[in-house]
């Protein structure tokens, strides 16, 4: 990809943002203009918030400088609102955008519902921050599997009810058992270095498979129900696809051994839901650990919700404190790449949306 820029380019902030990381997009080169108006954007409301609080509301007079602001630069930082529409609006009015950068890893849905048509999305690039969530991810991996593992959701449940077992149930042991992951990505290869720390032996799947170092077994997601039967524990990082949805469906599930653990921080859609439900009821799955759903907020009347066996958490083990720093320095790493014209890497693709 080519920076067709000679002198200026104008990078705006659509999201927000604190002052000084601000800063630090404006330091990575003479040539760059930020155009940043904190007071056209809403406040957050914990660290990483990039929506915003929802009860923000900008004035006729503040919304016509929001746009003015975004439709004036080649680059933005964020879409336009947080959503869909507003990466539709962007790219419709502005005529020179160049590129714009997700704050999501898993931006691709958020594209496909922007409804815009393929002309319009090749005249522009959109980066997702892919990579930056991996850490906090595979931590959230590994914690479902210690969970399921040491049986803290029993735990908790016979805490409630101020229950001292008269018979001690034993835990397993993660060292020595193997892990399956669903995607060996960098999400994937994160959670694969956590679970060898503790001792686990890994495979996975992968779209192109290829030998990994570390990795006992790679195959493609036609060779995953080969990989469940000697399974342990099974991590799902696999983005929202048609090639993907309710991949764990009841075949798969059935391929895996009983008391297999299952955690998923991938897409909710990937996994059939009645499926997991009945394997959770037969043994097949003895705990699950679900940061993502396929309707989200999770409906209440939702079975997930109440089951013994299953963690819910609101679609939220990527987020840390450190979310929007380490989130600017990809894109200021970005940044360089697109003034040397070199190809920026995290690309959406337009064709299958991940």
């Amino acid at each position: 990809m080519m920076n067709t820029m000679t002198s200026i380019t104008t990078v705006a902030i659509a999201v927000p943002l604190e002052a000084e990381l601000v800063d630090r997009i404006r330091a990575v080169d003479p040539s760059v203009t930020v155009l940043y108006e904190p007071d056209l954007l809403p406040p957050e409301r914990f660290p990483a918030d990039h929506a915003g609080d929802p009860d923000f509301r900008r004035t006729p007079e503040q919304e016509e400088r929001y746009w003015a602001m975004l439709n004036s630069a080649q680059v933005l930082y964020g879409f336009p609102n947080e959503s869909p529409s507003g990466l539709a609006r962007v790219a419709t009015d502005n005529g020179h955008l160049q590129w714009v950068h997700a704050m999501a890893a898993g931006a691709g849905g958020a594209v496909k519902a922007s409804g815009l048509d393929q002309q319009t999305l090749q005249k522009f690039k959109v980066t997702t921050s892919a990579g930056v969530h991996a850490l906090p991810l595979a931590e959230f991996a590994a914690m479902g599997i210690l969970n399921g593992f040491k049986r803290t959701a029993e735990l908790a449940l016979d805490q409630r009810a101020r229950n001292w077992p008269e018979l001690r149930t034993p835990t397993r042991l993660v060292s020595g058992s193997r892990l399956v992951i669903a995607g060996l990505g960098e999400i994937g290869l994160e959670t694969a270095r956590l679970a060898r720390a503790l001792g686990m032996a890994v495979s996975g799947t992968k779209r192109t498979p290829e030998p990994l170092e570390g990795i006992d077994q790679v195959t493609g997601n036609d060779g995953l129900p080969g990989l469940l039967a000697t399974a342990d524990a099974v991590v799902n990082t696999l983005p929202g696809t048609p090639y993907t949805e309710k991949l764990f469906n009841r075949d798969v599930f059935a391929a895996m051994k009983p008391g297999t653990v299952f955690v998923n921080v991938g897409r909710g859609t990937v996994v059939d839901e009645d499926a997991l439900l009945e394997a959770l009821d037969n043994g097949q799955v003895s705990y699950a650990c679900l940061d993502v759903f396929a309707v989200e907020p999770l409906p209440l009347e939702s079975p997930l919700w109440g089951h013994p066996k299953v963690l819910v958490s609101p679609h939220t083990s990527a987020l840390s404190a450190a979310e929007n720093r380490l989130i600017t320095d990809r894109f200021c790493s970005n940044l360089r790449t697109f003034l040397d014209g070199g190809e920026l890497p995290h690309l959406v693709d337009t064709v299958h949306f991940y």
